[in-house]
């Protein structure tokens, strides 16, 4: 099942100052055009590493719980895990504590590990369980990675 984005980057990773001064320009003209072009090229490079590269929420949706405990985190960097539901056949959610699950931000991608026999098998046969995710490298631009800042500047 996909991952679908919950909340978007506060955020650009590349200013348009930065994107300005890469592309030596000095009017103010262009403006909308270059944040429009930098906004594309950061969702080009997400969409090509399966990272978030400013901090976003994200729901991770599955159908079963793995039967060997592990489900890996896409899009990575994995923060934290913030819900966990799992629907019943009437489609009500009852909420999982997060603390039921270990979060392994050392394996790549990120793991969420858990005992598969300790939660409450889905009722539901589709999206049975969601997982509220926080991803993304931080909060500010210069916490991305440069060669991912490199790459928004060529594209």
């Amino acid at each position: 099942m996909p991952s679908i984005a919950l909340t978007a980057p506060a955020l650009e990773p590349l200013s348009l100052d930065e994107a300005k001064a890469y592309l030596r320009v000095a009017t103010v003209d262009d403006d909308d055009l270059i944040a429009a072009l930098i906004a594309g090229a950061r969702s080009h490079v997400e969409a090509q590493t399966h990272r978030a590269l400013i901090t976003q929420s994200w729901r991770i949706s599955r159908d079963a719980w793995p039967a060997d405990g592990r489900i890996a985190v896409l899009p990575a960097p994995l923060q934290t895990l913030d819900a966990a539901r799992v629907y019943d056949a009437g489609g009500v959610a009852h909420a999982i504590d997060t603390q039921a699950f270990v979060v392994d931000t050392v394996s790549a991608p990120a793991m969420l590990l858990f005992p598969p026999w300790s939660l409450a098998v889905p009722g539901r046969a589709r999206a049975g369980i969601e997982l509220d995710v926080t991803v993304g490298y931080g909060a500010a631009g210069s916490a991305v990675p440069e060669p991912l800042r490199l790459a928004i500047r060529l594209l």
